[in-house]
C-alpha cells in the first residue's frame, strides 16, 4: 500500500478510501445492492489486510447503519489509532424534525455525539460537511465545526461538493476567525464528469487542500462496457440523476478506457481509478466495494502508472457536462 498526506497536513492516508455506504443493509433507506454486515466482513478484512487505512462513511447512509458497522469491523479487524474514519453530516437524519438536518450548530453538535456513538470511538480523524446547507449562515456552520475540533471530537474537517467561490469564502472565513481550516475536499470526479479541473482542483492545489473524489468509477459506468447493466444502475436514482444526460462522447470515454485495459491485460476498473493518481492534488479516490474483483480492483490500481499518451487517449473525447453532484 502507498501513503501520502492529506493535503498539507501531517495526516497520511492509504492512496485508496474505502467508502463504506453499500454496507449498510438491514435498516430503513439502505439501498437495494447494500450488504449485510455479516456480508460486508470479507470487505473490511481484506482492506484493512492491505494497508488502507481510510475509511469514509455518513451518518445518513441508512440512517447510521453504514457508522455502526464500520465501527464494529475496526474493533475487529483494527486497531483505532491505525484507522483514519471519516463521517460526514447534512443529510435528514429525523425525518418530520426542521432540526433533524443541515449545518446548523444544533444539528452539528449534536450529530457528531451520535455519530462517534454508532461508530464506537470517541473521535473521528476527518469531520466532513456532506453538502452546504443553505439555510444556515455559512459562519455559523464554521464555527461549530471549528468547536467540534478544539472539543477533540474531530481530528480535521473537511468539505464536499460545491462550487470553488463558495469554498474559497469558507476558507476565507475559516482564515480570518482563526477557525479550524478544512484540510480535504470530497467532490464528483471522473472520466465521465471532469468539470472539476476547471475551478476546484487548481483552488486546492493552490490552498493544499486533500481531494478526496467520490464516484470515481461514475457509478459503476467506467467499469464496465457501456451498454452492460446491472442491479445498481438500474435501482441507483442518484446514479440516473447524476448521469441523465449521457451523450455519445461519454460512450466513447468507456470504449477508450476499455482499449487501454486490454493492452495492458488489466481491468476496465483498475483504468479508470489509475487515471486518478495521475492528477495532480488528487489523494484518495474513494472506491465502493460490493464483489471481491471491485476491491482486489481498487488495490491494484495503485500501482498502475499511465503514461501521458494513454491519459491524453483516455481524456481526448470528453466534452463539457451541466454541473451534477451538489445537491
Amino acid at each position: 500500500m502507498k501513503y501520502v498526506n492529506l493535503g498539507k497536513t501531517g495526516l497520511k492516508v492509504s492512496r485508496i478510501c474505502l467508502g463504506t455506504m453499500a454496507y449498510a443493509n438491514g435498516a430503513g433507506g439502505a439501498h437495494p445492492w447494500a450488504l449485510s454486515e455479516e456480508a460486508s466482513q470479507p470487505f473490511y478484512k481484506r482492506a484493512f489486510e492491505s494497508g488502507i487505512n481510510f475509511y469514509d462513511t455518513a451518518n445518513v447512509y441508512s440512517f447510521g447503519t453504514s457508522e455502526e458497522f464500520l465501527g464494529r469491523a475496526v474493533k475487529k479487524y483494527a486497531k483505532r489509532d491505525e484507522v483514519v474514519i471519516a463521517t460526514k453530516v447534512h443529510g435528514e437524519m429525523r425525518p418530520g424534525d426542521p432540526n433533524g438536518k443541515g449545518l446548523s450548530r444544533k444539528a452539528i453538535l449534536g450529530e457528531i455525539d451520535l455519530s462517534l456513538k454508532r461508530l464506537g470511538t470517541d473521535y473521528v480523524d476527518l469531520y466532513q460537511i456532506h453538502r452546504l446547507d443553505p439555510e444556515t449562515p455559512i459562519e455559523e456552520t464554521l464555527e461549530a465545526l471549528h468547536d467540534v475540533v478544539k472539543s477533540g471530537k474531530a481530528r480535521y474537517i473537511g468539505a464536499s461538493s460545491m462550487y470553488a467561490w463558495q469554498f474559497m469564502q469558507a476558507l476565507a472565513l475559516q482564515s480570518a476567525n482563526g477557525w479550524s481550516r478544512f484540510v480535504s475536499m470530497q467532490n464528483h470526479l471522473n472520466l465521465l464528469y471532469r468539470e472539476e479541473e476547471r475551478e476546484m482542483l487548481p483552488l486546492c492545489r493552490d490552498q493544499g487542500i486533500g481531494v478526496i473524489p467520490w464516484s470515481p468509477l461514475a457509478r459503476g459506468r467506467l467499469a464496465r462496457a457501456a451498454d452492460e447493466k446491472t442491479e445498481r444502475s438500474e435501482t441507483d436514482k442518484f446514479g440516473t440523476y447524476l448521469y441523465r444526460k449521457t451523450v455519445e462522447a461519454d460512450r466513447v470515454v468507456i470504449e477508450r478506457v476499455g482499449e487501454v485495459a486490454a493492452e495492458r491485460g488489466v481491468s476496465r476498473g483498475q483504468v479508470a481509478l489509475a487515471w486518478h493518481f495521475a492528477k495532480p492534488g488528487v489523494t484518495a479516490p474513494i472506491v465502493g466495494a460490493t464483489k471481491p474483483e471491485q476491491l482486489e480492483d481498487a488495490i491494484a490500481a495503485i500501482d498502475i502508472t499511465l503514461s501521458a499518451d494513454e491519459v491524453k487517449r483516455l481524456e481526448e473525447p470528453y466534452v463539457p457536462h451541466p454541473v451534477a453532484g451538489f445537491v
